[in-house]
């Protein structure tokens, strides 16, 4: 009979994607994350099978959130505007889209994503080509100062880059 569970996965999942944030794809081990939630390496192993596999499980959870906030985002403010979408959505870590393009399913994973996203923005701004193109500049804008920002950069602010594309 298998033992319970003492650490949760999702408690592992986070201390993963922290670890990547701050240190790349090569700041996880068995060893990091086994000294950041305090399970031994081998049960590591036992649960996830590698560390690719534990990665990917970590990658997938954090998809599967962001897929579910997006999805209430969406959901409970259709009445609202597309800066309120972004707020409701929430931060998106950068380094959830950038290292997971290496993915083939990750990858198609993001592209689904934006496009949800995408189609979301354009029903607040209208209807047409116009709303569907600067639905993607807005998006584009939204990811690229979510880039930026941990450098400090705040130079320009997406209220204003709505003003101009409208």
């Amino acid at each position: 009979m298998p033992r319970t569970r003492t650490i949760p996965d999702d408690r592992i999942f986070a201390a993963i994607l922290r670890l990547l944030s701050q240190g790349g794809d090569k700041a996880v081990s068995f060893g990091t994350v086994s000294a950041a939630v305090g399970l031994a390496p081998p049960t590591l192993v036992q649960r996830f099978g590698s560390r690719d596999g534990m990665v990917r499980a970590a990658r997938l959870a954090a998809w599967d959130a962001l897929d579910a906030r997006t999805s209430v985002a969406i959901a409970t403010g259709a009445d609202k505007g597309p800066l309120a979408l972004f707020k409701s959505i929430g931060p998106v870590d950068p380094s959830l889209l950038l290292l997971d393009m290496r993915d083939p399913d990750l990858a198609q994973r993001a592209a689904v994503w934006r496009a949800t996203v995408e189609s979301a923005l354009g029903l607040r701004l209208g209807a047409g080509q116009k709303a569907k193109e600067t639905a993607a500049l807005l998006f584009a804008a939204w990811q690229g100062q979510a880039l930026w920002a941990p450098a400090g950069d705040a130079a320009f602010k997406l209220k204003d880059v709505l003003k101009r594309l409208t």
